[in-house]
Parts: structure tokens; C-alpha cells; sequence
């Protein structure tokens, strides 16, 4: 998928929700704030709910969760509302943190959802972990040498996949000990780039589940990955470099 594609659809849909809005989905509605991703413009949000098993009114979870990437907050406030005791909204957008904020008060949840401004883990506390750290990646590749014109960018494409680099390296270091760290990726991304940047941090990317989404004219397949461990044959692990640091 062409990158410029994607950078159109954040134009247009920056333009269309220039002032402050709600929208409805799953049942509910919530706040919009101007330069923050709209997930009524998109299908990812909703897939991600529905990959995620936090859609519909019998959705349950639990445990604790980090969300990057929170946007409007709905996928964060929605686990909260589905019985996750500690949840953590984290955007590199400052509005989009406001948003999320005001989403987990408009939905009784402000008690369980803390809201961060952070670019991926840089603005969490160090020792705080996480069951599950969950990320709905901006999984269109833009070259490497692209410059954002606009914040609202980030959540379309990602330079170089620098931030996929990173959270892949950096983020089992903020999962509890038997947590797992969760990536919702498409076939709009480039998935075989995706999986060589993930062996070369002591990664691999396992499937949970997959769903075919249509498009406009692509039919395309969303799924949920599970960031593990990469192993060698014979089924050792390989040993994360000193530097990379402990999981606590």
C-alpha cells in the first residue's frame, strides 16, 4: 500500500473533524477532540476491539493493560469498562491524551484509566509493568526519510518503521512475568519487513488470529500478533543482548 495513500486519508480526515465532535461506536459515544484520529474514519479501531475480544456488551478482561498509541482512548477505556483493574492510555499526541482523558471520565472509568503523554515507553514510570501491553500500529511504512507534516500523521504511517523497531525491542520489558505484548498489524504494512526487524531485536511474531476487512477496492487481512522470544532450533531461546535489560 502506497504510503501517500494513507497520508491523504489523515488529511481528509483531519479536515473532516476540524472541530470538536463525538461519534458512536460499539454503543457508546465519545469525544473527538480536532487533530486526533478518528476511529469512525477508519476500520482499525473496531478490528482491533474485535481481535482484541473487547467487542460487545459481554466483552471481559482483566489484569492490567498498557495501551500505545491511545488516540481517543476507546480501546484503553474499553478494557476498563470490560474489568481490567489498571489501565494506561499512552499517545505521543498531547491532544489525543486530553482525549483519552476525557473518554475514561465520560465513561465512569477515570478511577482505573491513567492517561500519559509519551513517545512509546519514554513517559512511564520504569518499574511499571503491565499483563498486557497492546499496540494498534500506524502500519503503513513511510520511507525513512519522511518528515511529518502533522502529528495526526503518526497515526497513519510510520518512517522507517522506527517505532516498530522500538516497541518491538523495548517492550517486553514492561510486561509482568507472564504477560504478553500484542501488536494489531495488517497486510497494508509490510509484514516480511516487520518480521526481519523483529529477529534482529530477539524477537519473533506469532498469529493468534486474523480478519479480512474490506477496504474500498483491497480486501485486506488484519491480525493480532503475540511478540515472543525468538528461538533457535532445537527450541532455546535466544538470549536478549546484556544492554537490552532485564524484564522485571
Amino acid at each position: 500500500m502506497d504510503y501517500r495513500r494513507s497520508l491523504e486519508r489523515s488529511s481528509l480526515s483531519r479536515k473532516r473533524r476540524e472541530g470538536a465532535s463525538t461519534f458512536t461506536m460499539q454503543g457508546r459515544e465519545w469525544d473527538l477532540l480536532p487533530g486526533v484520529f478518528a476511529p469512525a474514519d477508519s476500520p482499525s479501531t473496531a478490528t482491533a476491539l474485535g481481535l482484541l475480544g473487547l467487542a460487545g456488551s459481554a466483552a471481559a478482561a482483566r489484569g492490567s493493560l498498557l495501551e500505545i498509541g491511545c488516540g481517543t482512548g476507546l480501546i484503553a477505556v474499553s478494557g476498563a469498562v470490560a474489568g481490567c483493574e489498571r489501565v494506561v492510555a499512552s499517545d505521543i499526541n498531547p491532544a489525543a491524551v486530553e482525549n483519552a482523558q476525557l473518554n475514561a471520565g465520560r465513561h465512569g472509568v477515570a478511577h482505573k484509566v491513567r492517561t500519559v503523554h509519551s513517545d512509546l515507553f519514554d513517559g512511564l514510570d520504569p518499574d511499571e509493568r503491565f499483563d498486557t501491553v497492546f499496540w494498534s500500529s500506524n502500519y503503513v511504512m513511510a520511507p525513512e526519510s519522511y518528515r511529518y507534516q502533522h502529528m495526526h500523521e503518526r497515526a497513519y504511517v510510520d518512517a522507517g518503521y522506527a517505532a516498530h523497531r522500538r516497541f518491538l525491542a523495548e517492550a517486553w520489558r514492561r510486561t509482568t512475568p507472564n504477560g504478553s505484548v500484542l501488536l494489531h498489524f495488517s497486510t497494508r504494512g509490510d509484514l516480511m519487513a516487520l518480521m526481519g526487524i523483529a529477529y534482529e531485536c530477539g524477537r519473533a511474531l506469532r498469529i493468534l488470529r486474523t480478519v479480512p476487512v474490506q477496504e474500498g477496492e483491497h480486501l485486506v487481512q488484519h491480525m493480532l500478533l503475540e511478540v515472543v522470544e525468538r528461538r533457535r532450533p532445537g527450541g532455546r531461546a535466544d538470549a536478549v543482548p546484556a544492554q537490552a535489560g532485564r524484564r522485571g
